[in-house]
């Protein structure tokens, strides 16, 4: 997980979609601009993108006041099966972004 917790308790997509939902709130204004485009081999797809947001606050450990323009890079990967997303693996620059929070 991005804030660094357990990513265990993600399941499904209510699971994914309540993640996002947080993030959203740490961030509403968040967008992603693709560094290289989707690659896709198979049954997998993967994409690396730039994120850059607006903290609004309620970032766990983060001293960063609010409003400060945070960017970090990531990678997804998805895993398909039956034509659809069944795994998902989120690989981001969370040193960086947690950094610039004034979280560690």
């Amino acid at each position: 997980m991005i804030d660094g917790s357990d990513s265990s308790s993600v399941h499904g997509a209510d699971g994914l979609t309540a993640y996002i939902r947080a993030g959203r709130a740490a961030f509403p204004d968040l967008k992603f601009v693709i560094g290289v485009p989707p690659l896709f081999d198979g049954a997998y797809l993967s994409v690396r993108w730039t994120a850059t947001g607006t903290y609004g606050g309620g970032f766990p450990g983060a001293e960063a006041a609010p409003g400060i323009v945070v960017t970090f890079t990531g990678t997804d990967t998805l895993l398909m099966r039956d034509g659809r997303f069944s795994e998902y693996w989120l690989n981001a620059d969370s040193l960086h972004m947690l950094r610039q929070l004034k979280a560690l």
